[in-house]
């Protein structure tokens, strides 16, 4: 399974918000930041916070993917 956060890509727009303004609100590190725009996990309280500096939910931000590999399980 993958993680997509274009929605969260899409808050930020609607907030007019840069990554650099996320990174300050959430508290949270640069590496954490790259992390998201590639695609790649993060811890959840990296999303916790995330979620808190934009006052919303974990599925207003990110969503899984399934991959092929899923469906043999």
């Amino acid at each position: 399974m993958e993680v997509s956060y274009k929605k969260l890509w899409k808050v930020l727009i609607d907030k007019d918000m840069k990554k650099k303004d996320l990174q300050t609100a959430a508290g949270i590190s640069w590496a954490s930041v790259t992390k998201l725009s590639k695609g790649e996990t993060v811890s959840m309280e990296v999303l916790m916070k995330v979620c808190k500096a934009l006052k919303c939910n974990v599925g207003d931000i990110m969503d899984f993917i399934p991959t092929d590999s899923d469906e043999s399980v």
